[in-house]
């Protein structure tokens, strides 16, 4: 396994519109990620994964991009970005850009120009197909709901849109488009952005023959496509290899098997992808967050994927991120022990094999939101989810779904002091401020020495020094344990084992008879003391050790 700075480092995902408003317009924007670099660089990251910041209607978040080369108004000027790609490197600090091309803005020029007429020169850059029997050409449906087909009367057509209207789907058969794209990579590429998050980048290559989607779903139809293996090693050849960056793509559908595809290190087109098996686990279902799921479904499916890959390519880690609940809401426990938990999964992430990602605000244990009101909420795909709902589904229990599910549950504002709108503006907030501010906030973390973010902090501190993270072997420890999630990590003569209480109840863990931690060194614990009788750890909520095991 060849050694990279992209294996090694640790991201942080900046949501730009809920990090920090800089000039009080109630919007997040680039002056305000600017201002809050030295925090990053005092948590210890390395990159910075900033959400779209394009031109944008906003139709959705920003993921609906109307100027790939320009910068949203609301987020600044792009003399604002030039500065921050500035100011981030010179604390050694990488910026990854969120590369949205599956689908553009229906704002962009080239599809006011595709509308235009059959013969336009751009009408080739997007997807476009005749009625069926006078109705859609088929039965794909958006991921936002509904058909994912929208007709244009007049042309007597419909054109593809995977996710909302106002974001159709780009033809990636059209080698003029993907020209345009290459190109547009390469001007932030010159700038010195560091690479690219890719949004749905398995979703590029659709069937020629877009049959309908039957009990076998989307595989080879739109997701995983016919030509998308083509596409990537096209855009290495063209654009990726000429440059030392690096590139995740999110691949919602993909197994292990396909992943060795995209990010094999002789496959020539992805470093790393996200996937999304541990976020399809059943979500909590009531407001103590009970888990339908058992602790032995979130240890197979982080061995399958590391043993997928394991010496064949790079996976990513994460429990959160602005499509998902909070972790410590959907993977802890957000109330007594919201502390404990959030260090617990933190540990998890953070000594696994793969590069850690950091969703801004659960370095300081931010929680879900609990908006009564549907008007309180503002992201398309749960609006329309609640409009489809209502017309069948009592209001309370609607609600109470939206409540654990919904995306705005990690959209709203960074909590950075006890101050109005948690110190995020001084404006009305685009989205509300959890309530919880006063209670959960950057100010009151950094005063704290036991606090989430000094835990974040020695856990990215023990990754950067120690190899073994990085690069060891996993073995699984007690694997059909339905409480403890206990594992070893081995690289040549070093070897440490990482012991965490996935519940909120004492355990009492006795160590395997072949692991010897009687003299091995405790590296970090969410506790002060260690319970340790006759080769049985009592393990308290929540409770994470690592340790070093000594050298024989």
């Amino acid at each position: 396994m060849k050694k990279t700075w992209w294996k090694e480092a640790v991201v942080y995902q900046i949501y730009p519109s809920s990090f920090m408003d800089s000039n009080n317009d109630g919007v997040g924007d680039i002056k305000g990620v600017i201002q809050k670099l030295d925090y990053l660089k005092e948590l210890g990251i390395d990159v910075i994964w900033l959400s779209p910041v394009y031109k944008s209607p906003k139709d959705d978040n920003g993921y609906d991009i109307s100027d790939y080369e320009d910068i949203m108004d609301e987020f600044g000027t792009m003399k604002d970005f030039d500065e921050l790609l500035n100011e981030a490197h010179k604390r050694n600090i990488k910026i990854l850009m969120d590369l949205v091309v599956n689908h553009s803005s229906d704002e962009h020029k080239w599809f006011i120009e595709a509308k235009k007429s059959k013969d336009n020169k751009y009408r080739d850059y997007y997807m476009w197909a005749d009625p069926k029997d006078g109705k859609e050409p088929n039965n794909w449906g958006s991921f936002f709901g509904g058909s994912a087909w929208k007709y244009d009367e007049k042309s007597n057509q419909y054109y593809l849109h995977l996710f909302t209207k106002k974001q159709p789907d780009l033809n990636w058969e059209s080698e003029d488009m993907r020209k345009d794209i290459y190109s547009m990579m390469k001007f932030w590429l010159d700038k010195g952005v560091d690479g690219f998050r890719m949004d749905v980048c398995n979703l590029y290559s659709k069937a020629k023959d877009m049959l309908d989607i039957d009990e076998n779903g989307a595989e080879g139809l739109y997701m995983n496509g016919p030509r998308v293996h083509e596409y990537f090693k096209e855009m290495n050849k063209e654009v990726f290899s000429k440059y030392n960056i690096m590139t995740v793509g999110e691949t919602p559908g993909v197994s292990p098997k396909h992943a060795r595809d995209y990010v094999g290190e002789d496959r020539d087109e992805l470093n790393m992808l996200f996937h999304f098996e541990l976020m399809d686990l059943p979500n909590q279902s009531d407001k103590f967050y009970k888990k339908p799921y058992k602790l032995t479904d979130v240890k197979n499916i982080f061995m399958k994927w590391y043993n997928g890959l394991h010496n064949v390519g790079w996976n990513s880690l994460f429990m959160n991120n602005h499509d998902q609940p909070r972790m410590v809401s959907r993977f802890g426990n957000d109330k007594e022990y919201r502390v404990e938990s959030a260090k617990m999964l933190a540990t998890l992430i953070h000594t696994l094999s793969g590069t850690p990602y950091i969703y801004q605000g659960e370095e300081i244990g931010m929680t879900n939101v609990e908006f009564d009101n549907i008007k309180d909420y503002r992201d398309v795909e749960t609006l329309n989810y609640y409009n489809e709902k209502i017309v069948d589904e009592e209001e309370l229990e609607l609600m109470k779904r939206i409540k654990i599910t919904s995306r705005d549950n990690a959209r709203t504002p960074m909590q950075w002091d006890k101050s109005e709108n948690a110190g995020f503006t001084k404006a009305t907030p685009w989205i509300n401020v959890n309530p919880n501010y006063k209670e959960i906030n950057v100010e009151d973390s950094l005063k704290d020495k036991n606090s989430i973010f000094y835990y974040y902090k020695d856990l990215i501190n023990l990754r950067h020094e120690n190899d073994v993270i990085v690069y060891g072997d996993v073995e699984l420890i007690c694997g059909e344990d339905e409480n403890v999630f206990a594992y070893k990590r081995n690289l040549k003569n070093e070897e440490i084992i990482v012991i965490l209480n996935f519940y909120n109840n004492k355990i009492n863990f006795e160590i395997p008879a072949y692991l010897d931690i009687k003299e091995s060194q405790i590296m970090m614990s969410n506790y002060e003391d260690k319970i340790i009788k006759n080769n049985v750890i009592t393990l308290r909520p929540y409770e994470a050790i690592v340790y070093k095991v000594k050298n024989k």
